[in-house]
């Protein structure tokens, strides 16, 4: 897609038409709802560290998917892995909220994943009402405040941890209307950021054995259109998201984390009857060849085969 024309926080940005909003550390991309969509939905979504690797110009994150639902997108962007702890991204949703931009809308629902869900939480406050869908966020990556996170130490030495503001995601939750966590209990730094988010306006969404990339599992098993479905009509992941999410067992991620988990906890007549289910939801033209190998590999181990499970499931 082309880059639409580049427009300044002069004037209250139009809603019916694409503009992009340059900042020293990073930029907005808007995209407007599709023609006939009359819901006034605005989704407001966050890059993460992957997608930064992507350079620009590049759409909002996650725009292909989310462009399918109809609603009004707006993209805010970083120019590096730092957690949007830079200036540009609270000075330009603080000067939309003062332009009065997002009261052209009836929802602002702002959505990412790890990097991406620390900044929908942490700048939900700056949108009054808005409500938050995070996977898999941390809360800070500060030593002192969450002193259990020792994931990506490259972007974190060459990122501001420092001081204030905006320094503690747990700290914004009393602000945000409603918030949605959805995350993997068994990654442990994952689960603990999360019990830092524990509240009564906060839903706590368990994704076993989707590792840190529980975005990506929720993604595959084609559960994002119930999940955004269920909060803009009530707040919370509901009935149709956990339909949804029911094709996860199709998920080749989703099978592979279950069944080393079970591998690696000994279980070796669990990760047989399991494989031998998944196999059968396998889609058509999908390899299972990793779950046989499980399957066979386990089957080795009940024998006395030791720990062949264990090692087939690292491998496959």
């Amino acid at each position: 897609m082309v880059e639409p024309a580049t427009i300044t926080l002069d004037g209250c940005p139009p809603v019916d038409q694409p503009w992009v909003v340059r900042g020293d550390h990073g930029r907005l991309w808007f995209q407007p709802a599709a023609p006939g969509n009359a819901e006034r939905v605005l989704i407001v979504s966050f890059d993460n560290l992957a997608t930064i690797d992507e350079g620009f110009p590049r759409m909002p994150w996650m725009w292909r998917r989310l462009s399918t639902l109809g609603h009004a997108v707006l993209g805010v962007q970083s120019h590096a892995k730092d957690w949007f702890r830079h200036p540009t991204a609270p000075h330009h949703l603080r000067r939309l909220q003062e332009l009065g931009f997002f009261a052209g809308f009836s929802q602002v629902v702002l959505i990412g994943a790890s990097m991406g869900g620390f900044a929908a939480i942490n700048y939900a406050p700056l949108i009054p009402g808005a409500q938050v869908i995070a996977f898999s966020a941390q809360t800070s990556m500060n030593k002192v405040v969450a002193p259990f996170e020792a994931r990506f130490p490259w972007a974190v030495r060459n990122s501001n941890w420092d001081g204030m503001p905006f320094l503690d995601a747990a700290a914004a939750i009393p602000y945000i209307r409603r918030v949605v966590l959805i995350y993997d209990p068994f990654t442990p730094e994952d689960a603990s950021h999360a019990r830092r988010m524990i509240a009564p306006h906060v839903q706590h969404v368990h994704c076993p054995h989707a590792t840190h990339e529980a975005v990506r599992v929720v993604l595959l098993a084609g559960a994002l259109p119930a999940l955004i479905g269920d909060v803009l009509r009530g707040g919370r992941a509901g009935p149709g998201y956990f339909r949804a999410m029911r094709n996860r067992r199709g998920v080749a991620k989703w099978q592979r984390a279950l069944l080393n988990t079970l591998a690696r906890r000994g279980r070796h007549a669990a990760v047989i009857r399991a494989a031998t289910l998944l196999e059968q939801a396998v889609p058509e033209g999908d390899d299972p060849t990793f779950l046989r190998r499980l399957r066979r590999a386990s089957q080795k181990a009940l024998a006395g085969g030791g720990g062949a499970a264990n090692k087939a499931g690292e491998s496959a």
